[in-house]
């Protein structure tokens, strides 16, 4: 099976602390982890795991840190091909900043570092291939358009695109969004279970056939045309929600190309979550058996 991402490409530096100093203060770092990063590298990495070929399309920089992130995504055995090489340009760094399971991010994105249409035409054959194309919608919603036109398999949309939305809804199989992403795309506040299924049927009457939206610190709720289902979130302790909407986009695609239903997808794909927001930082070790 095989699943081209397009997405974010950047070096995360994570940094553990007991406390966010107030201005004028400081603190300890507790714990330091510098990695391969952004969202579209995550949710590629996490594919191989679960047993896929991935390809990533996305942005680095003609610096030493995108040599080593290039480097690092062929060791994880993702097929860095696609990825393009913008001379001039910075690679994207990501600070992220844990404090009691939760994340603050510093970001710095260079505007070069995002997808162009142009980038994403020279990777057709790539997303034209793939069993599956994961449209992860940090990036310019005309690079987003452009490859959704180019994909010859299962469309699935992650987040809120800046620009054409209706189009995007129109190609996709599957959007999953989290509780801010559904609330700006139906004008629905997430707060309960009865508020994402109605939040997902909207969707799907915009496209899709399957929604997966989050109600927060509850329950990942699945919609499709015939049914719904809340998967109550794992027990595991939090450490850092980073990577933990990666692991899922990566696991509910994997499993719904291997003929899972919505719901049996669901649940891998909480179960992937749950796993990954155990420790800092979105970098997760997925297998098959996990």
């Amino acid at each position: 099976m095989r699943i081209a991402v397009v997405g974010q490409i950047a070096r995360d530096l994570v940094l553990v602390v007991p406390e966010v100093p107030s201005a004028g203060g400081s603190a300890t770092v507790s714990e330091r982890r510098e990695m391969l990063g952004g969202k579209g590298a995550n949710i590629a990495r996490n594919a191989v795991g679960l047993g896929a070929t991935a390809a990533l399309v996305g942005v680095v920089g003609d610096d030493r840190d995108g040599d080593l992130l290039v480097q690092r995504l062929s060791a994880d055995g993702v097929a860095a091909d696609a990825v393009v090489r913008r001379t001039a340009t910075r690679t994207a760094l990501v600070v992220d900043v844990v404090h009691d399971g939760h994340y603050r991010y510093l970001e710095d994105i260079p505007p070069a570092c995002l997808l162009t249409p142009a980038d994403v035409t020279a990777a057709s054959s790539a997303l034209a291939s793939a069993d599956a194309v994961v449209l992860q919608l940090q990036q310019p919603g005309n690079a987003c358009l452009a490859a959704a036109r180019a994909a010859g398999g299962l469309i699935v949309l992650d987040g809120v695109p800046d620009s054409g939305t209706d189009e995007l809804l129109a190609a996709a199989d599957v959007i999953r969004a989290d509780h801010r992403e559904a609330a700006l795309l139906t004008g629905r506040e997430i707060t309960a279970v009865d508020d994402a299924v109605e939040a997902g049927r909207a969707l799907l009457a915009r496209g899709p056939s399957t929604a997966a939206l989050e109600v927060p610190g509850e329950a990942n709720v699945l919609v499709w045309q015939d049914g719904h289902a809340a998967i109550p979130l794992t027990a595991e302790h939090v450490v850092d929600t980073t990577g933990g909407g990666d692991a899922f986009v990566a696991a509910l695609t994997v499993a719904l190309l291997e003929g899972d239903t919505p719901e049996e997808a669901g649940r891998k794909a909480t179960r992937a979550a749950g796993q990954a927001v155990t420790h800092p930082g979105g970098r997760t070790t997925l297998t098959r058996e996990s």
